[in-house]
């Protein structure tokens, strides 16, 4: 045992000094490492007041595929991904689901758990009027005991004084595994086509490009994935969309959610997009939270 004198406390202070520049170079590599990932600004929580009647439609991201829209006092959430996710997440949801006090519906794409998240919907089953999506998914939904509907691609429901169409969607990817337990048809996925009366939103989901994806009535905002995977609509095909639809306001979905800098789903960059989008100043980048107030294209 060394004993307590003035030299040995100096070679402690030495040895303790190399050792936490040591762990900080450690650290300091560590983040060197990191793939960059674009992440958001902070969230912006919200409350009640943001379910409350106004005069006009007001959006808000939720990360990931999520929003929710506010049309004057018609509250609708699209693919709400609040808790429960079995991979990291770079943010804190901007509301708790628990705390949500109404919502007329929740509008599910498919069935994959960043889009149809049922700890999110369990939550929300209490205060939610019912839950819409295809055909396949409204049998899942029953499964769980939720209050829902089906809907063909191309069919129309109201609620409230919003019309929303199904418009179609090519996302059945799980036909690639050969352990699959059913065979996945296009039919199982869908966009939302959103006619409120400020405006039409056009919530694509998840899926690669269609030709049908470029002859829909002109949206006045699309909630936009430039995800570029093979299994979305791939960076190349995004940029097709907002060229096919060249004034649309593109509020952009789908990226800085999910830790995962190496799984192209989620990995879209905003500032690589601004500078390939023509008209780049319609780009909408939102805090999970944000509002932003819609508005009708002027003609």
């Amino acid at each position: 045992m060394l004993k307590n004198t003035k030299k040995t406390q100096i070679m402690i202070g030495f040895l303790l000094a190399i050792a936490l520049s040591t762990n900080a170079q450690v650290k300091t590599d560590s983040v060197k490492n990191k793939k960059y990932q674009a992440t958001p600004p902070p969230p912006q929580k919200f409350g009640a007041e943001a379910f409350q009647k106004s005069d006009k439609t007001v959006i808000r991201w939720l990360g990931n595929g999520g929003f929710l829209i506010n049309s004057r006092g018609t509250t609708i959430a699209v693919d709400p991904l609040l808790k429960g996710f079995d991979m990291p997440v770079l943010f804190e949801a901007p509301v708790n689901p628990k705390e949500v006090p109404h919502l007329d519906a929740v509008l599910v794409t498919h069935s994959d758990n960043d889009h149809y998240s049922i700890p999110t919907l369990k939550d929300l089953y209490p205060v939610t009027k019912l839950y819409h999506s295809t055909i396949y998914v409204d049998s899942l939904m029953k499964n769980e005991g939720f209050k829902s509907k089906g809907h063909g691609i191309g069919e129309s429901f109201d609620v409230g004084k919003v019309k929303i169409k199904l418009t179609p969607a090519d996302h059945d990817w799980q036909n690639q595994d050969p352990n699959r337990t059913r065979n996945f048809a296009k039919e199982d996925c869908a966009g939302f086509l959103i006619e409120t009366p400020d405006g039409t939103i056009w919530a694509q989901g998840d899926s690669r490009l269609m030709p049908e994806h470029l002859s829909l009535p002109t949206p006045d905002a699309i909630l936009f994935d430039f995800s570029d995977n093979e299994w979305h609509f791939t960076l190349e095909g995004a940029l097709k969309i907002a060229e096919t639809y060249p004034n649309t306001l593109l509020i952009l979905s789908h990226w800085g959610t999910v830790d995962a800098p190496d799984f192209t789903p989620f990995n879209a960059d905003p500032e690589k997009l601004k500078s390939l989008v023509k008209n780049s100043d319609r780009l909408v980048v939102l805090a999970p939270g944000e509002p932003y107030v819609l508005s009708k294209l002027k003609k």
